[in-house]
């Protein structure tokens, strides 16, 4: 009966998406004239940004438009790069109540096999929802256990998920937390502190594992073979320095823990979460480990804490000298991406870093940054054209480029929007 229910719930859905789908993307040349082109690495630019072939091809006052271009006039308007949201489960979480739509969090504490973008649903209704706000690009983050899998950069527009992958797939780790799990954990300091040991050693024995592993590999003679460890083998690039690790951590004392464990294993390591990084910045710095933050729309870790901590907690890393990205950590709301980067540039970051810390910044620690994050000639044109500050509510985002696609700025919330402003009268008696 209870899948009964779910199924027809998911029936419903579809019905009501099929009514409302959104206009195709189009694809080819783009001149978009008389704007103010925000590029990050050579500041603002007056003129033309042309697009052919999914790339931008020429940005400046005096461009030679192509007779075969479509020519958008923005007079008046802004360019910029499409933003990146450094952590999300977008694509891989859809209705919270049915678990049938939830595909972020594998059964096991050892999962390391699992890839997220195999998972990822083209066909979000949320991806829509997101990218009309401006951002293109999102990574998405399995959950739950200590290796959850790996987490891959996506493009908010593709049919199948190699379309919409953007680059960069790496391993994420749930660091061993030494603090409560919530206001109703009731355990003693000395059980916590058992527990956090008991969680360290395990951690050591997968370590201890790969070594094995690895050394046994290395050594095999020809024509031999090693029984296949599915979670060995995604966890030896990680291991070698081959592939980058994303250690989600968040108290004081846990962050210190895990800048000492990433130091003892030569890891190549990006911290996320980080609620209390603010506390420990200069360690963050001199470790040179970089940081994806948010969401900076949340609640102090402490209640004897300021409650702007967590709005200035990015500001206070950045002058310590930690490379900053920002994320939400959300599915449904991945949207208010820009209005997080907005509160951080209030208190402390700065617009243009906290700018910044939603493009050229996640590209450069992704090692995506040839590719996406600011605005250059053979860079992906992920774009989005507004007129005003992208992150002020009032401001409206009028044209989308993905890939170079001109993505409609449709989606289920304009729907309703549109059916509700103008809708018809109610049934008579």
């Amino acid at each position: 009966m209870k899948n009964l229910i779910y199924i027809l719930l998911l029936l419903c859905v579809s019905i009501s998406l099929n009514a409302q789908q959104i206009g195709k993307s189009t694809y080819g040349a783009f001149a978009l004239t008389n704007a103010k082109i925000v590029t990050f690495n050579n500041g603002v630019v007056e003129g033309t940004l042309m697009i052919n072939d999914g790339r931008i091809t020429s940005v400046g006052a005096d461009i030679n438009i192509p007779s075969d271009a479509t020519v958008i006039d923005c007079e008046g308007k802004f360019i910029y790069p499409g933003m990146i949201d450094a952590g999300t489960t977008l694509g891989l979480n859809e209705i919270g109540a049915v678990s049938l739509t939830q595909d972020a969090n594998e059964i096991g504490d050892l999962t390391p096999h699992m890839e997220a973008l195999t998972a990822v649903n083209p066909n979000s209704v949320l991806i829509p929802v997101t990218r009309v706000n401006g951002v293109t690009t999102v990574l998405t983050n399995p959950t739950g256990g200590r290796f959850p899998g790996r987490a891959a950069l996506i493009n908010l527009h593709g049919y199948t998920p190699q379309q919409m992958y953007a680059g960069f797939k790496g391993q994420t780790m749930n660091f061993p937390s030494s603090g409560r799990r919530g206001r109703w954990d009731r355990r003693s300091d000395e059980d916590r502190k058992k527990q956090e040991e008991k969680n360290l050693k395990s951690l050591k024995t997968v370590w201890d594992q790969l070594q094995l592993y690895q050394q046994v590999k290395n050594n095999l003679e020809s024509g031999d073979r090693l029984n296949y460890n599915p979670e060995l083998e995604a966890l030896l690039p990680v291991y070698e320095g081959k592939e980058k690790l994303i250690i989600n951590v968040n108290k004081k004392a846990d962050i210190l823990s895990a800048i000492k464990w990433v130091q003892d294993h030569k890891v190549d390591a990006i911290f996320a979460g980080v609620a209390d990084g603010w506390r420990v910045a200069d360690e963050l710095a001199e470790a040179n480990i970089p940081v994806i933050t948010g969401p900076v729309l949340n609640y102090p870790s402490k209640n004897s804490d300021k409650y702007d901590r967590p709005y200035a907690n990015a500001g206070l890393m950045h002058k310590a000298g930690v490379k900053v990205a920002i994320r939400t950590n959300e599915t449904e709301n991945v949207r208010n991406l820009p209005f997080n980067a907005g509160f951080a540039a209030a208190y402390g970051l700065g617009k243009e870093q906290a700018l910044k810390a939603v493009t050229i910044v996640p590209a450069e620690i992704f090692g995506m940054d040839k590719e996406i994050g600011s605005i250059e000639v053979g860079k992906q044109a992920n774009i989005f054209v507004c007129d005003g500050d992208p992150f002020e509510t009032k401001t409206t985002i009028t044209h989308l480029f993905i890939n170079g696609w001109n993505v409609p700025m449709e989606s289920r919330h304009t729907y309703l929007y549109d059916e509700f402003l103008d809708r018809s009268p109610g049934l008579k008696n």
